[in-house]
């Protein structure tokens, strides 16, 4: 039985070392760098920023949560729960865990669109939240 046990928990700690989607795996230049090599062109924060406040049809834009721009704290339009600002030179932790990024931009775009965002469309809204690297304050 401790066999079975050691061999369980090396397994566990081999996958969790293997595993690309941890806490602070990432930053946001690398994630629109991800999307942008998908995409097959780079992220284009002048149609990020129309993206992010159109609200495609439905009740929410992007914008409806994270705010205009997206440098404040936000307020989820249902619940209000607060929001970090999304912009991550005005929150160092946005963008820093894969798994995070792709849960958020799979359940933010299923929202806003009743759909998953296209690389495309994930590479533009990186690149417009992350063009307030320049506003740092």
């Amino acid at each position: 039985m401790t066999t079975v046990r050691t061999l369980a928990l090396a397994a566990l700690c081999l996958w969790a070392a293997a595993s690309p989607s941890h806490a602070a795996d990432t930053t946001a230049a690398q994630q629109l760098a991800r999307w942008s090599a998908q995409a097959g062109s780079p992220g284009n924060a002048d149609k990020g920023k129309v993206f992010f406040t159109t609200r495609h049809g439905g009740e929410w834009s992007c914008a409806s949560c994270h705010g205009t721009p997206p440098t404040a704290q936000g307020k989820h339009a249902s619940t209000g729960k607060s929001i970090a600002p999304l912009a991550p030179a005005f929150n160092p932790k946005a963008f820093t865990d894969t798994a995070k990024v792709d849960k958020w931009f799979r359940r933010n775009c299923n929202d806003v669109l009743s759909r998953e965002c296209t690389a495309v469309e994930k590479a533009d809204v990186l690149a417009y939240v992350s063009a307030f690297n320049a506003l740092k304050p």
